[in-house]
């Protein structure tokens, strides 16, 4: 049942975040928005910045879980096509694709002015970049690590950027997708001649 409460309650924050921004969240609105009281939540997290640090994580792990269970879905086994496949995920006009990255997107500009948000962003990054860079690995085995990372954060920070863009109807759907995928082309074309 604990549980079961944790998660409505990072459910509920994804959700204020992604509305309202970090800044807009408010101990009170989220007990609100959950359901649950104050306490409960301090319980929980200890305190807001707490929230904020298991928000980052449950945005991680969702984004994490639909991608996998697309994978898995569709029975991908060329690492190109999984590759193109967990970055074009990103793009999907569902509800819960587009909290995740409006909240992401949140939480990225606040780190600015936060320290300790700033460094579990930075170590979500590391780890999303790493996690790129071994799909690209395993498309390219020969290319050499520190490249295949390069390549990983270029494609990552341009997902971000197209993201933002999408969620703010700068660009459409179709095109951002496009776009990713002419970058991971020209992506593993510079590695493959390196």
């Amino acid at each position: 049942m604990a549980h079961d409460r944790r998660t409505v309650i990072m459910e509920a924050a994804a959700r204020l975040i992604a509305r309202r921004g970090v800044r807009g969240l408010r101990i009170e609105e989220l007990a609100a928005e959950a359901g649950v009281s104050n306490g409960l939540i301090y319980y929980h997290f200890k305190d807001r910045a707490g929230v904020l640090r298991a928000t980052l994580e449950f945005i991680n792990n969702r984004a994490e879980r639909y991608t996998a269970e697309h994978v898995a879905a569709e029975h991908l086994t060329d690492p190109r096509a999984v590759l193109e496949q967990t970055l074009l995920l990103e793009f999907q006009d569902t509800a819960e694709v587009r909290e995740n990255s409006t909240a992401w997107g949140e939480l990225r500009a606040s780190a600015m002015f936060d320290a300790l948000l700033r460094a579990e962003l930075a170590e979500a990054t590391r780890v999303w970049d790493g996690e790129v860079a071994g799909l690209i690995a395993a498309v390219l085995p020969a290319a050499p690590a520190s490249l295949a990372l390069e390549a990983a954060q270029r494609l990552t920070a341009l997902l971000e950027g197209l993201s933002g863009r999408w969620l703010s109807e700068g660009l459409t759907l179709d095109r951002a997708r496009t776009l990713i995928l002419g970058a991971i082309d020209a992506e593993l074309s510079r590695l493959g001649r390196a």
